[in-house]
């Protein structure tokens, strides 16, 4: 079964299919090593491992990328071309299907959600390689100064009020050393909660020329605005045909993101 988070699709079940990409398995130095970039004071937040399965690691890799990018069109590529020089990543507002499952790069991650049936889901799936549930917005007091090279926030500064989202830019910004990529909707989409997690409503919008004035770069994604609307559904009917449509105009918004339904926003850090 195929899902999606504000436009961001996910494979529910495809692991029971045996198509599923998953990242190498941390050696010992490698896990200590990443232990290392994280504050010793856990006493507060739930930490979950990623569970090893070697036997799952890299399987019908080949198959997998095919399916994944004909579902998430270029969204993939963006983030493989953005990402492809971070060796770690901190996945703010995770989610149970993060979008970087699907990258071939080889990097560590950590994800950190406040919904932990998110967080959950996400570990039984095998995306990233450790797990904290806390607040967002306590991140600053979490990690160190330019502790891992990349820190990315896929659909996340939505769901909060404008002033917590700035605050949480700028601890991103301090938190990476390389780069900080974020993912949002084109202005303000309404969205209420759903499937009992009230953090999925939707607070804020950010348009391009903002972020823009950040210093970020803005690539337009999801094709044209108009043919989306809540949880980036094909607003009209027939829904095949123009979800298909909307892939297609993809090409046309890249470069134009004022006309795109959601902006990757990217900063590269001195």
């Amino acid at each position: 079964m195929v899902g999606r988070r504000n436009g961001v699709f996910c494979v529910e079940n495809i692991r029971e299919s045996g198509i599923m990409t998953e990242k190498s398995v941390l050696s010992t130095a490698e896990d200590l090593e990443l232990k290392a970039i994280i504050d010793s004071n856990t006493d507060t937040e739930t930490v979950l491992r990623k569970p090893i399965d070697i036997a799952q690691r890299n399987r019908l890799r080949i198959c997998a990328r095919r399916l994944i990018m004909m579902i998430l069109g270029d969204l993939v590529y963006e983030l493989e071309r953005e990402l492809n020089d971070c060796k770690s990543i901190l996945d703010l507002g995770c989610g149970p299907c993060s979008p970087i499952q699907y990258l071939s790069n080889n990097f560590h991650s950590v994800g950190v959600d406040i919904f932990e049936p998110s967080i959950e889901k996400s570990r039984r799936r095998g995306i990233h390689d450790r797990y904290f549930l806390m607040d967002v917005l306590d991140v600053g007091m979490k990690f160190s100064r330019k502790s891992f090279d990349g820190v990315v926030a896929f659909d996340l500064i939505e769901h909060l009020q404008k002033e917590d989202g700035i605050k949480l830019i700028t601890m991103m910004e301090k938190i990476a050393k390389k780069k900080v990529v974020i993912l949002t909707p084109n202005g303000f989409l309404p969205q209420e909660s759903y499937e009992g997690n009230v953090y999925q409503i939707h607070k804020s919008g950010w348009v391009t020329e903002e972020m823009r004035e950040r210093g970020y770069r803005v690539i337009g994604i999801n094709g044209w605005k108009p043919l989306r609307g809540e949880m980036g559904k094909v607003r009209f009917s027939p829904k095949r045909p123009l979800e298909w449509f909307s892939r297609l105009t993809q090409r046309a918004v890249r470069n134009r993101p004022e006309k795109a339904f959601a902006l990757l926003c990217v900063k590269i850090l001195s």
